[in-house]
């Protein structure tokens, strides 16, 4: 079933299989191209390190990309940045980086911060960035090797070395925010975007 009234789909400029769920599960159709931008040298380039604002960027990046590969279309982009106080994160790049990770924020609540843009033709015409508030139980060393071979490589595909809605639940004890903003993608504003060009019921 669908609700999308678009006469294309909509592109969700993104790899990730949590954002593609989302909008699968909110019966839009859509399809996922990724940008393929190099992330780090347009953060560095920007001089930017507000967490909010880096993500913005990067979000806004990515649909502009993408759209100008898609004449006509409305492309979705997205970015997550997680930030511990002045600490920004970035996806680890192995097991050893992804226990750093969890080192630094056991015991701590940190930000997520998800931003969403919309493009089409190479012009933004929606953003947004969403803020989840997330506090992580301590953890000694036993709990993170335990949690890290349980995982598998899944550690590495998300910033934080977790997925909240796999393993990744086992390691908090409070989460302030929106589900979909915790997943990368804040659902509620782009659906009320979307709706307002008449692509949904």
């Amino acid at each position: 079933m669908t609700m999308w009234r678009g006469t294309k789909p909509l592109i969700l400029a993104s790899q990730s299989r949590a954002r593609q769920a989302l909008l699968a599960n909110a019966g839009i159709a859509f399809e996922a191209i990724p940008a393929e931008l190099d992330e780090r040298a347009i953060q560095r380039a920007s001089g930017l390190s507000a967490p909010g604002q880096i993500a913005a960027l990067l979000a806004r990046e990515k649909a502009v990309s993408v759209s100008l590969r898609r004449p006509g279309q409305f492309v979705v982009g997205a970015d997550q940045t997680l930030a511990l106080d002045q600490r920004l994160f970035s996806k680890p790049a192995g097991r050893a980086q992804a226990a750093e990770q969890l080192r630094a924020l056991a015991g701590q609540s940190h930000e997520l911060y998800s931003a969403t843009a919309v493009a089409r033709d190479g012009e933004i015409l929606f953003e947004d960035v969403s803020i989840a508030r997330m506090t992580m139980r301590p953890l000694d060393g036993a709990v993170i090797r335990a949690y890290l071979d349980a995982a598998g490589e899944a550690v590495t595909t998300s910033v934080g070395a977790y997925q909240l809605e796999g393993l990744g639940i086992h390691l908090f004890e409070r989460i302030e925010g929106d589900h979909f903003t915790i997943l990368g993608l804040p659902l509620l504003p782009l659906l009320k975007f979307l709706r307002s060009q008449g692509l949904l019921q």
